[in-house]
């Protein structure tokens, strides 16, 4: 072709190709690219949440012993009882609370849906009992106890939890199975009488800070329905006026709510608890005064083993041991919502996110009140704090969460693609009989195949 360049062979010269960008750098060319790439496939695993759940659950509550051990020394001496008194109850509560966590976990889905109804009307009956003279028993001035005879004692609207998310988790996946959950009124009943019954009965007794965690679980059991705005403002309005009059019409509360950043115990001593809680998280510094050091137990700050536990790990473990409570109350409210989004059983899902709502609602408000941000409600840190009554039925609900994320299919084919480091090949007859290194790496080929998310 004339003017076109010809090379020697008389065919057209091969254009050269456009300069291509730099292609990005790999993962495992790059140190901190390959630590996020491997901490994503790990946060991605589909036993991911079973062993968050696990994890965190059992660290709060061993952690909880040790400090329960550690701030109720004092006050047992002063009620003239052995120093280890308060202990020994809480872990015999934490044995007990570990059989009920692993008889939820072993439950099957139909079982829990079973017994949604028994434990709502068990509840319902020990609340009412609570108001009947002779059985139930008045602590620091509410009325929400029942003497077991002996030092043993109950709370029963700490169990009103745990059935208000049974309950309610079945009541709203029956409705969604028929398609009622479109209407509002199917959504708001029976749901919302139930609950403020149970509220009723609990501020018969006095116990607001209770309320206030079943008002949080009613509400969160209301968003996963997916109640609509209007309906949702609607009854949050209704429960804020309500609490505005409980608390107006009583100087107790009053008297609470003025203490919020409070620097000084005020006239009276009327702030006294929310300030030596300040005082212990603040002479605690960076990693704290040491296990057993603490000087606000000596008397300075009431419910040092109770409410105001986390005060006391402040002053005794420092920034670095609360922050450290946080992070795992963080991982577990991490957990429960990640199983309550990706299963496709509506009963899992309502009972996922209503117990996640009860867990992290209460761990907030009682952190809230201890650090000045939020009234003092009396409630305990969940798993943490000393009290029975709290803790076997918050166990009882992690061993909910363990079976539900025990049941998500990834983690269901996971799980059964694991294999027992020690002992017999199935199939393999005689005492001793290891698996070859054929079968392992075949069964390790199959696993490779079969997961897409990297589990092992």
């Amino acid at each position: 072709m004339p003017g076109s360049p010809q090379s020697r062979t008389g065919r057209p010269p091969v254009q050269r190709a456009a300069k291509r960008p730099a292609a990005p750098v790999p993962p495992h060319d790059n140190p901190v690219l390959r630590l996020h790439h491997r901490l994503r496939r790990a946060w991605d695993r589909p036993l991911t949440a079973y062993y968050l759940i696990s994890g965190a659950g059992a660290l709060i509550t061993v952690l909880g012993l040790i400090m329960v051990y550690s701030a109720s020394q004092i006050t047992a001496l002063q009620l003239s009882l052995p120093g280890s008194y308060f202990f020994r109850k809480q872990f015999l509560a934490a044995l007990i609370g570990a059989g009920l966590l692993v008889a939820a976990m072993k439950m099957p889905v139909k079982l829990h849906r079973a017994l949604a109804y028994p434990i709502l009307a068990g509840a319902v009956c020990l609340m009412i009992l609570v108001q009947v003279p002779g059985i139930g028993v008045a602590v620091n001035g509410n009325q929400n106890w029942i003497a077991l005879g002996g030092s043993f004692q109950i709370q029963p609207s700490e169990f009103g939890k745990l059935a208000l998310v049974l309950w309610g988790a079945d009541l709203l996946a029956r409705k969604q199975d028929k398609k009622l959950l479109t209407q509002w009124k199917h959504m708001l009943v029976p749901l919302v009488p139930a609950a403020f019954m149970l509220l009723g009965l609990i501020m018969i007794g006095g116990d607001m800070g209770t309320a206030i965690i079943l008002t949080a679980i009613l509400f969160g059991l209301l968003w996963l329905a997916g109640a609509p705005t209007r309906l949702f403002a609607g009854v949050l309005s209704v429960a804020v006026l309500l609490g505005f009059i409980l608390i107006k019409t009583s100087p107790n509360r009053m008297a609470r709510l003025n203490c919020l950043g409070a620097t000084d115990p005020g006239p009276g001593d009327a702030c006294w608890q929310a300030v030596h809680g300040i005082y212990a998280l603040a002479s605690g510094g960076l990693f704290g005064s040491g296990l057993g050091a603490s000087v606000e137990k000596w008397g300075q700050l009431p419910e040092a083993h109770t409410d105001f536990i986390f005060a006391v790990t402040g002053e005794e473990l420092g920034l670095a041991g609360t922050l450290s409570v946080l992070a795992l109350f963080a991982a577990l409210g991490y957990a429960g919502i990640r199983v309550a989004g990706r299963t496709e059983d509506p009963f899992v899902r309502y009972a996922a996110g209503g117990v996640t709502t009860w867990i992290t609602a209460q761990a907030v408000i009682n952190i809230g009140a201890v650090l000045g941000l939020l009234p003092i409600a009396g409630v305990p840190l969940p798993l943490f704090s000393y009290g029975g009554s709290a803790l076997l039925p918050t166990m009882f609900a992690i061993g909910l969460l363990i079976a539900f994320a025990r049941d998500e299919p990834g983690a269901r084919a996971a799980l059964a693609l694991r294999q027992p480091r020690f002992g017999r090949k199935r199939g393999a007859r005689g005492p001793v009989a290891k698996r070859s290194p054929r079968s392992w790496n075949t069964m390790r080929r199959r696993a490779s195949k079969a997961r897409s998310s990297g589990e092992r």
